[in-house]
């Protein structure tokens, strides 16, 4: 896994970020999901290693980065944060400028990032996502079944409980599915409580400061300024829940997204690495940012 990448620890700041970094060319950042670590990228890292200098940290609060203390008001996990970590990140990695992919919670982050800090990101990508003052302000019977998660997680300490009592039946996955190796890391990160705090508080600061800072730009008039990808899983449910996902977008962006659907289920990285590697190849080329 991650064959000719290095694993560092890297103090930015505020926490100690656990990254895997290889490759040469233009730089990438690739940020991970729920309930995933940087592992769920590695088959698709290694396909752009050849042509880009390839960055997976694992978030603040995920995996075996640092688990800053929960606070009221739930800033410690705010998207800003996580944006503002990447930032130094790949500052000290020696890169001023780069293109940001993100997927599921790692999508938020990297609109954060886009939106925060213009002049550094070159390009974005998101997948399975969209920014989540449009998912609450669309909430509906049908999101509040399906997505129920959301509001559950947000409650005070009775989600912690309900996850640590099973963490492998809780979210599932497989060795097969995911590949041994980011499978034995995964379940190291479920079963740590720490970590599991860590990520449902992800989701506290979602319903919460995110979704301040989001409508804090909605008013503002920001958008995304570089040229943006949208790729969706056709075996999820997001683009059921919302048809006109390109229309959403399109209110986050100074152009037209580009609309990419991947042929998996919604861990697409897993599932399909050789697509999603290809798709962000292509765009990145496309729009000047090339290897």
């Amino acid at each position: 896994m991650f064959a000719g990448f290095a694993l560092d620890h890297i103090d930015v700041g505020d926490v100690v970020l656990r990254v895997r970094h290889g490759g040469e060319g233009p730089p990438v950042l690739l940020l991970h999901g729920h309930p995933r670590t940087h592992a769920t990228w590695h088959a698709v890292a290694e396909r752009l290693a050849e042509h880009h200098t390839v960055v997976c940290p694992d978030m603040r609060g995920y995996g075996g980065s640092s688990k800053p203390k929960p606070v009221r008001d739930h800033s410690a996990h705010s998207k800003r944060a996580v944006a503002a970590d990447c930032l130094a990140l790949m500052n000290t990695l020696g890169f001023e400028r780069f293109a940001v992919v993100g997927h599921d919670r790692g999508s938020l982050a990297a609109l954060r990032l886009a939106l925060d800090h213009p002049t550094a990101v070159t390009a974005l990508t998101v997948g399975d996502s969209i920014p989540v003052s449009e998912h609450l302000v669309r909430c509906d019977e049908t999101f509040a079944r399906k997505w129920w998660h959301w509001f559950f997680f947000a409650q005070p300490d009775k989600p912690e409980r309900a996850i640590l009592a099973d963490p492998a039946a809780w979210y599932g996955g497989t060795p097969e599915h995911m590949g041994p190796e980011a499978w034995e890391d995964y379940q190291r990160a479920i079963a740590d409580p720490d970590t599991v705090r860590g990520m449902l508080e992800d989701y506290r600061a979602g319903l919460t400061v995110d979704r301040d800072h989001e409508e804090a730009d909605r008013r503002a008039g920001r958008r995304v300024e570089c040229p943006v990808m949208v790729m969706w899983s056709t075996r999820d449910d997001l683009k059921e829940l919302y048809p006109d996902l390109e229309g959403i977008w399109r209110g986050w962006t100074t152009g037209k997204p580009r609309m990419v659907p991947i042929e998996s289920g919604h861990h697409m990285a897993e599932e399909a690495p050789g697509e999603v590697a290809d798709a962000l190849r292509g765009f990145l080329a496309d729009v000047g940012v090339r290897g």
